[in-house]
């Protein structure tokens, strides 16, 4: 999926207004691979969430927080996911990320909530 001029990513400088709000977004970048792209392809049906092809990485964002399932990841892939491996192909994350369980990894926006499971 190409991004067209109307789905700009990115808001120019020019145009940024300083709000000092909180803001609960939270989300993963990773690069293009067959275990990016399957993730991407579980997380887009999921409500809330938000998943940009760029041409070399792929961005998964939510607001609160964002679930990973490894056991449904690793159906849709063919093979075995892990959250160990998860972590590896996702390369860069925003937010408070937490392994909840060998199949759990929930990727928290609201940094309150996160303090849960610490």
């Amino acid at each position: 999926m190409a991004i067209t001029t109307e789905q700009q990513l990115f808001t120019p400088l020019d145009q940024i207004k300083q709000e000092r709000t909180i803001s609960h977004q939270c989300g993963v970048t990773m690069n293009d691979s067959v275990e990016a792209r399957c993730i991407a392809e579980v997380m887009q049906e999921k409500p809330g969430i938000k998943v940009t092809y760029l041409p070399a990485m792929i961005r998964v964002d939510g607001e609160g927080k964002i679930i990973f399932n490894m056991e449904e990841i690793s159906e849709a892939l063919g093979r075995e996911m892990t959250p160990h491996i998860f972590e590896i192909s996702t390369s860069t994350h925003y937010g408070r990320m937490v392994m909840i369980d060998e199949n759990t990894i929930i990727l928290f926006g609201d940094m309150d909530e996160a303090l849960d499971y610490e």
